[in-house]
């Protein structure tokens, strides 16, 4: 299963998983507190964490075509609710083994 990571640097992480996992979970299952999510979209699984300094994102599909998808799906919701503030995120893909 193709998965990818990204750390995005922000003091508001832990607003930014609660805002995404609250939003898909009238659509999607999604499990969360305030440090640790989990969404099962239908392009795949996304894990989140939340730190005092990053939102830690791991991302995993059944397929590279739906892994970029989801990828793009992921950071453009969490880009919409951080409208305030530039966050980066460069995706890092794990080697397939």
């Amino acid at each position: 299963m193709p998965t990818s990571h990204v750390d995005v640097a922000t003091g508001h992480a832990s607003r930014y998983l609660q805002q995404l996992c609250k939003h898909w979970a009238h659509k999607f299952p999604v499990e969360f507190d305030p440090n640790h999510g989990t969404i099962d979209l239908t392009l795949g699984h996304t894990v989140l964490d939340a730190d005092a300094a990053a939102l830690h994102i791991t991302v995993a599909a059944d397929e590279a075509g739906s892994l970029e998808r989801l990828e793009t799906v992921v950071a453009d919701h969490i880009k919409r609710f951080a409208f305030r503030e530039e966050l980066a995120f460069d995706w890092k893909r794990a080697s397939a083994a």
